[in-house]
């Protein structure tokens, strides 16, 4: 009987979570408000647990329960704790139910009385719907107000919200939208208590279940004229560089290689000797391996891995909503990072047999250690930063650990399959001459030919290509804005490898006519 009584809770804990998750409920059906996160509203990043300012809840904190639905989701920044507000589907609460009164001592009274200061915010959770809301306000007097003066604000009393009204739109039995009226502003003074209130009321709305989202997505901004017109200059960009590209390819070394036949007599006899000067001098030092070979290879397997990641990130984001889950966008990353390791290894591998390299396996351990070794560096520093000022942007360790192992099992094995994949497949050089076995001695050049000026220079033209969509990514990030138009960040990404290619072409031709086959670097 036991055991049958046992086996009916499992059934009915699923269900519950089966209804939560399924986003599904019947009428009078329990519903979890969760409570996440608070900060200053001009910070974002800044956020810290809710329950660190002296909110009051149902039951001791310590014994409320949270919720983590994925890695993504702690990674994120997210530690969702059940608010203990008796909700049910459909069932309205009556107006100023009581949630628990609040003493405020001098320390409580100072902690809202500094949120409120600097315009802290909260951020809950009803059926994976964001709702925000203000702690509370500061007031001014008439006279303050007339005055103008900056510090008038901040001199101001400041009131905390007290109740907090729900307004819950469902379509049939699934919820639509969430909207949260804070109300009934009170002083803060030390020695008062303070009474905490909510209600919640429903109303019946025709928007289908998948619209839900598009509520929380600015189409004014995202899809301003200004979007347009900074993809039209990127083409016209790429239109620029292409015709530069061709008129090189087609005059300039058409020209080159016209004369050059004339005086030599076989166009593909390119180790005769000629008293010539520009690109084709350097002909025998062209294909010499780079210096520091190990780390260069190791460089371009992760640039191409890292290229590739986008492209995967991109197109799945395109045809997908990963801005409508918490921590989505966290764990797609760290797959397709995982998947494309193959591609760093196969680069990297193939690239260094080509240039006849002995020590691979220092290679790949390269390869696939400086990306990840790079972030575990700075996520320790920003931890060590978070974690002295008890913000939630700390990645809790055994997240860390998980981390690790992921890369230690997944991504490692990848790349090196990839790397002997590249070895054996794509190992074998096929430079179209000889390479000298004396360095051809590099001739003096202007400041403005030299390697370090011109990849400096050479950065410019795609960072002009991209840099109004990154005012775009990064305005989501600190306005409280949803991205969500991949498609423009598609085509942006594509103008990106074109820029790229056509600059490189340039760049590396210009190096070359200067008689400096140091090109790779």
């Amino acid at each position: 009987m036991s055991c049958c009584r046992a086996l009916r809770g499992l059934l009915l804990l699923a269900a519950t979570y089966g209804d939560e998750y399924s986003h599904r409920y019947e009428t009078g059906e329990s519903l979890s408000l969760w409570v996440n996160k608070v900060g200053p509203y001009h910070n974002p990043q800044e956020t810290y647990v809710y329950y660190s300012l002296p909110f009051c809840s149902t039951k001791p904190v310590d014994q409320l329960e949270h919720r983590w639905d994925a890695l993504g989701e702690v990674l994120e920044g997210n530690d969702l704790i059940s608010s203990g507000y008796a909700v049910q589907f459909k069932q309205p609460v009556s107006d100023r139910t009581k949630i628990c009164t609040l003493h405020l001592g001098s320390d409580t009274a100072n902690q809202l009385q500094y949120a409120v200061r600097n315009h802290y915010w909260y951020q809950l959770y009803l059926d994976d719907l964001p709702i925000w809301g203000m702690v509370g306000e500061l007031t001014i007097s008439d006279m303050d107000e007339n005055d103008g003066e900056p510090d008038a604000v901040a001199d101001g009393e400041t009131l905390v919200y007290t109740h907090k009204k729900f307004s819950i739109s469902y379509n049939s039995d699934r919820i639509i939208q969430v909207n949260l009226t804070s109300e009934d502003p009170v002083e803060l003074t030390p020695g008062k208590n303070i009474d905490f209130t909510y209600s919640v009321e429903w109303a019946k709305t025709d928007t289908p279940f998948h619209r839900r989202f598009d509520r929380y997505l600015d189409y004014d901004f995202f899809e301003h004229q200004i979007h347009w017109f900074s993809i039209f200059n990127s083409f016209m960009m790429v239109i620029f560089l292409t015709g530069i590209v061709s008129l090189i390819l087609m005059r300039t070394l058409r020209k080159d290689y016209a004369k050059y036949a004339r005086e030599a007599g076989d166009l593909d006899d390119l180790d005769q000797e000629l008293d010539e000067s520009g690109w084709k001098q350097v002909h025998g030092d062209v294909f010499r391996p780079p210096g520091n070979l190990c780390l260069f290879c190791a460089l371009v397997g992760t640039g191409a891995q890292l290229a590739t990641l986008v492209l995967f990130m991109i197109l799945f984001a395109t045809a997908t909503t990963l801005y409508m889950g918490r921590g989505a966008i966290i764990v797609s990353f760290l797959v397709c990072y995982c998947i494309t390791s193959l591609v760093a290894g196969y680069t990297s591998g193939a690239l260094y047999s080509r240039c006849q390299g002995k020590s691979w396996i220092r290679t790949m351990l390269y390869t696939v250690a400086i990306f990840p070794g790079l972030c575990f560096s700075l996520t320790l520093l920003l931890n060590t930063v978070a974690l002295a000022y008890g913000s939630l942007a700390n990645i809790p360790f055994t997240s860390t650990v998980s981390v690790v192992l992921i890369w230690l099992f997944v991504s490692c094995p990848l790349c090196v399959i990839g790397t002997l994949v590249g070895r054996n497949w794509s190992g074998t050089s096929s430079v179209p001459c000889r390479v000298n076995a004396i360095p051809r001695l590099i001739p003096d050049k202007r400041w403005y030919a030299r390697p370090p000026v011109l990849i400096s220079l050479g950065g410019v033209l795609p960072f002009g290509s991209i840099f109004i969509e990154m005012y775009f990514v990064f305005t989501s990030f600190w306005n409280y804005k949803f991205y969500y138009v991949y498609g423009f960040m598609f085509l942006v990404y594509l103008i990106l490898v074109i820029v790229t290619v056509c600059v490189t072409i340039v760049v590396t031709y210009f190096l070359l006519n200067n008689e400096d086959y140091r090109w790779p670097w």
